[in-house]
């Protein structure tokens, strides 16, 4: 049997019950992407591909750029990431996505953000629980439709962990015929998960979304368990899963830079 290409490995049908991804993994050491599925490399010479990057809860706009920079190192002449950090500043360094940085004074691009909180009384979010609120997401639906429009355009989006919830609903209200969302060709979530509250979640089950995306995740992933990222990723049709065995990070190491690039590859022009 022939290898398939990429648009050969996508599944066809809808997403839901019964509905399985298709999975790689680099556990083994081994670079199973490349022995699974091959595509022809694209020489660099059309315009990079511009790639809007919601960052994470409790993440500074330098933060990002810099968490991100070996995957920006890794997409150099592919992809031009374009970071954008949470409307809210975050004052207590105290929550469940990792320790932050001195809560004390600091210049804007350093300050921690976040999107929304699941609190009233206080600027914390969980992903894991049921939210009594989802204080902010109006606003963080503005700096996303902002951006969208002011820095725009963009061929995909790519989000990190609450960036990535965000993400996904973006693309659920695109879908829905929101205009303040044109869909992208294409989505990225890393450490992704549907967001709860308020009918978040039910938005984005409703029905398959019908880009093309990829998902990361990592199987020792304590803040957003792999669990969570697999029914996000459930929701996509045709979905590619990239797992890892590492933690609430962004890979960039060499199996997954190809598997980076062999996603991308299919939207270059």
């Amino acid at each position: 049997m022939a290898t398939p290409t990429l648009s050969e490995a996508r599944l066809q049908g809808g997403a839901g019950i019964g509905f399985r991804p298709l999975m790689f993994n680099f556990r083994s050491g081994k670079d199973r992407f490349r022995s699974l599925w091959r595509l022809p490399r694209i020489m660099a010479t059309s315009q990079p591909l511009r790639v809007l990057c919601l960052a994470g809860f409790r993440q500074s706009e330098r933060g990002f750029r810099e968490k991100t920079g070996a995957l920006r190192k890794a997409l150099r002449g592919r992809a031009e990431l374009v970071c954008l950090s949470g409307p809210h500043p975050v004052a207590d360094a105290a929550g469940p996505e990792g320790a932050g940085p001195d809560p004390g004074p600091c210049p804007p691009e350093e300050q921690p953000r976040g999107w929304w909180f699941s609190k009233q009384e206080a600027d914390v979010f969980s992903a894991l629980e049921e939210p009594t609120v989802c204080r902010g997401l109006e606003e963080a639906l503005g700096t996303v439709a902002q951006a969208l429009s002011k820095l725009g355009p963009f061929d995909g989006i790519l989000g990190f962990s609450q960036g990535a919830a965000l993400a996904a609903l973006v693309c659920a209200l695109g879908q829905a015929g929101d205009p303040r969302f044109p869909l992208p060709r294409f989505i990225i979530l890393v450490s992704g998960f549907c967001p709860r509250g308020l009918g978040l979640k039910e938005a984005i089950l409703q029905g398959p979304l019908s880009l093309p995306s990829l998902h990361v995740f990592g199987d020792t992933d304590r803040v957003i368990p792999s669990q969570e990222s697999m029914q996000l990723c459930s929701r996509f049709a045709g979905a590619i899963a990239l797992t890892h065995s590492g933690g609430h990070f962004i890979p960039a190491a060499a199996p997954q830079r190809q598997a980076y690039l062999q996603f991308l590859d299919q939207f270059a022009e």
